[in-house]
């Protein structure tokens, strides 16, 4: 008696243990195509699932065989379709990051904060006008597919090129994605905030539009004044100071980490956080 209770102790660990761990492969998996269209292909797959349930329990002949042949061919097109997001996947777990952030992930972001502080700085000084959006956790997949593709490593001599006035990508957003320019030019909502300041133009009021939508951090450069400011959260924070600029881009980029170095300001400043 106690073998076959402690075969079935022994099982149900074992049972609990492969449960955990599928769990918790399908949810990276979901953090992997959340943000993608695959969201939306998934979505369309599960509609056919569903109409193959009703004809099958409705025993609709010719729907059903439909359905089936749909499903034959539907693994290899599952693979077409979803190659971008499989490929991805695929680097991510070669690199060992698919479960959870490295430090070279760290690494990666601070060196990306610091080439956009450097395009910021200097078109701050020369009053070129720009918009910078970062995406957090909710995908802007919509809106950079209003643009040009890029998909280029951040650095600040193109971030200062693509903001060039009278150059084909300088008017609209730039839309940054995990350590990467995904694509420029991008159109992006406008708030509707009645409370929002009149001074404020165009780009700024699309930069509290985007923030609004989702979780997404927003620079932007004046090209009237040359002043920085940061939306997020619904929320503009104007003329801002480089230390608190650099201390909360870490904040929303890389919470785990703090800025401890502080750099003295690099754009002249006519008043004060607002």
């Amino acid at each position: 008696m106690d073998y076959f209770t402690s075969l079935t102790w022994k099982d149900s660990i074992k049972d609990i243990i492969d449960i955990l761990i599928v769990t918790y492969i399908i949810y990276q998996l979901i953090l992997l195509v959340r943000g993608t269209r695959a969201v939306q292909l998934l979505k369309g797959i599960l509609v056919l699932v569903f109409i193959w349930a009703i004809s099958s329990w409705f025993d609709l002949y010719t729907l059903k065989w439909l359905m089936n042949q749909a499903f034959t061919f539907g693994v290899l097109a599952i693979f077409i379709i979803f190659q971008p997001e499989l490929r991805r996947g695929l680097e991510q777990l070669g690199r060992g990051k698919i479960f959870g952030r490295t430090l070279a992930d760290d690494e990666e972001i601070t060196k990306m904060v610091n080439e956009v502080i450097k395009a910021v700085h200097y078109l701050s000084r020369r009053k070129i006008g720009a918009l910078i959006v970062f995406e957090r956790t909710t995908g802007l997949n919509e809106y950079t597919e209003s643009g040009i593709k890029m998909q280029s490593m951040v650095s600040s001599e193109l971030l200062i090129n693509i903001f060039i006035p009278n150059t084909p990508l300088h008017d609209g957003a730039v839309i940054i994605q995990g350590q990467q320019i995904s694509a420029a030019a991008c159109y992006l909502p406008l708030s509707e905030n009645p409370f929002i300041s009149k001074e404020l133009g165009t780009r700024h009021r699309a930069a509290i539009g985007i923030s609004e939508v989702g979780d997404g951090v927003s620079l932007i450069v004046s090209e009237e004044t040359g002043q920085v400011s940061l939306a997020m959260n619904g929320q503009v924070i104007r003329d801002i100071h480089e230390e608190s600029l650099i201390s909360k881009l870490h904040d929303a980029l890389k919470p785990k980490v703090t800025t401890k170095e502080k750099k003295s300001p690099f754009w002249k400043r006519k008043g004060g956080e607002q």
